[in-house]
């Protein structure tokens, strides 16, 4: 599903039109993203947890080359999806 489809999809379900949907979802979306930037954990019940880790720095191998090289720590978002979901999912 992509954003479209998943705009079409919140309009139908909530019977709004496309454009509230529309609306709804990009402030959903800059919601979520402005509370990880900040550090914080999203928990939306009845789906899941949006959290940032640290990835450490590690050493890689240049797959070109097959030297080695220094892989630098960053931060990355996780999801872990809710039991019910993920129990719908591995069914």
């Amino acid at each position: 599903m992509n954003k479209s489809e998943l705009i079409s999809a919140i309009a139908a379900g909530a019977e709004l039109s496309k454009a509230d949907a529309k609306k709804a979802c990009d402030a959903a979306l800059t919601a979520i993203a402005d509370a990880l930037k900040a550090g914080d954990k999203v928990a939306l019940l009845g789906f899941g947890n949006f959290a940032v880790t640290e990835r450490p720095a590690r050493t890689g191998i240049n797959p070109a080359t097959k030297e080695k090289i220094e892989i630098a720590a960053k931060k990355v978002v996780k999801f872990k999806a809710c039991s019910e979901i993920a129990d719908a999912i591995n069914a």
